[in-house]
């Protein structure tokens, strides 16, 4: 039993800090949102650290990596784990979006009518050039924008680019190697401390969230609310289990899910990828995933790599094409709707609600939809948050496996772990 008690404390006292948090927030409705700022005391105190953690963390590892072989063979994986998982998870919404007509001509009548009375027709269009979006999204005009939580994409750019800088130069490089491993140790033991305030910021914004978006899912979206639901927690329990099964077997999902639920809690309760990279990084350590795998995997993750938010691309554009009548019977419409959901996919930064907003024009763009529409997948987007950031981030740590298997071969969690213990002995000692 206490065995049970050390290795889970942490995630027990998370997860009843978030089922206190709804019943407050289900008990008390919109007037739970007085507890919303000690929220977004946690929320502030972790986005503080999350440009520094992303910069360190990639940056060191990817300069660590002496040999260019591992580092570009390590690189070259992430993106092709990235871009297979991806694929998986767009064809599994498309399947889904498919099997369930996600919204009713009663239903589409009422949306269409609330649409009408915006006053906006079919014909005003939001014209987007795909390569200006493409600079926006990748690069910033001056400096000071790079150290903004709104700016991860380029984050992650000069972080690559420095750790690949400082990989280069060797020896040269090596002071301010040290410096930056320091700072990393420095804020990793920041957000510890900030971690200790979790419980009570986790549950105070949990009960926020609920009280104030609980009761107010009309009845329009709820189908789509518990279909996506259904498809997430499936995707979660069977093809994460499968990837862990892959990457190392029976003892792979074992671990996995000995270890995940901390970051599984944090995903949830905060719908931010960002927020949960310093619980997501612990899982995949723990899990046996080595430090350079798991500090490039998944900060590359948050930006690049988004299963949850795939998938509700996918229903976002089909619950559309359902409203609007639209055929996409044909190969060249269903290939559209995943070229579609992907690029849309990855325009999304990694902030809670509302960061959907550039990827939600672009699919009303890229799929000929009015305009008018967009605060149709601003609801959907809101309401499917919690389970998407929940694939989002449990996705980054099943891929930094699937990373690990390829790059370290079939022993790779054996040979972590009991690196791992060695190094936990010796601090001990």
């Amino acid at each position: 039993m206490k065995k049970f008690w050390s290795n889970y404390k942490q995630t027990i006292i998370l997860l009843c800090s978030l089922i206190i948090g709804a019943i407050i927030g289900l008990v008390f409705g919109e007037k739970a949102a007085i507890l919303s700022p000690l929220g977004d005391l946690f929320m502030n105190l972790l986005f503080v650290v999350i440009t520094p953690l992303i910069f360190l963390t990639i940056t060191t590892s990817i300069a660590k990596i002496k040999h260019a072989k591992r580092l570009s063979k390590v690189i070259i994986t992430i993106f092709g784990v990235f871009i297979a998982t991806t694929l998986i998870s767009v064809i599994i919404g498309l399947a889904t979006t498919f099997s369930f007509e996600l919204v009713s001509p009663k239903d589409s009548q009422n949306i269409l009518e609330t649409l009408e009375n915006t006053g906006e027709t079919e014909s005003e269009k939001v014209e987007l050039n795909i390569l200006e979006r493409t600079v926006q999204a990748i690069s910033v005009e001056d400096f000071p924008l790079i150290l903004s939580k709104d700016n991860i994409i380029p984050l992650v750019i000069i972080s690559l680019l420095v750790g690949i800088a400082l990989s280069k130069i060797g020896k040269e490089g090596e002071p301010l190697l040290n410096v930056l491993e320091a700072a990393n140790k420095v804020v990793i033991k920041l957000i510890d401390i900030i971690f200790l305030y979790a419980p009570i910021g986790l549950g105070c914004y949990f009960a926020a969230l609920i009280g104030t978006f609980g009761a107010s899912i009309a009845t329009g979206y709820l189908k789509t609310f518990i279909i996506y639901t259904v498809v997430a927690i499936l995707f979660y329990f069977i093809i994460y289990s499968l990837y862990a099964f892959i990457a190392a077997g029976k003892n792979g999902v074992k671990s996995f899910w000995k270890n995940i639920l901390p970051a599984t809690a944090t995903s949830i309760s905060t719908c931010s990828s960002a927020a949960s990279i310093p619980a997501n990084l612990k899982c995949a350590k723990n899990i046996g995933v080595s430090d350079d795998i798991a500090e490039t995997t998944i900060p590359l993750g948050t930006s690049f790599h988004k299963d949850g938010s795939v998938i509700g691309s996918v229903f976002k554009i089909m619950f559309l094409v359902y409203l609007f009548g639209t055929d996409v019977s044909s190969v060249s419409s269903i290939f559209q709707i995943l070229i579609t959901a992907i690029i849309a996919n990855l325009l999304i930064t990694a902030v809670p609600i509302g960061g959907g907003t550039i990827s939600e024009m672009m699919i009303l763009s890229m799929m000929g939809f009015p305009s008018a529409a967009l605060p149709i997948l601003t609801i959907i987007a809101t309401i499917i948050d919690p389970p998407a950031t929940m694939l989002n981030v449990v996705g980054d740590a099943s891929c930094s496996m699937l990373v690990s298997r390829i790059v370290d071969g079939k022993d790779w969690q054996k040979n972590n772990l009991n690196k791992l213990n060695k190094k936990n002995k010796l601090k001990e000692a």
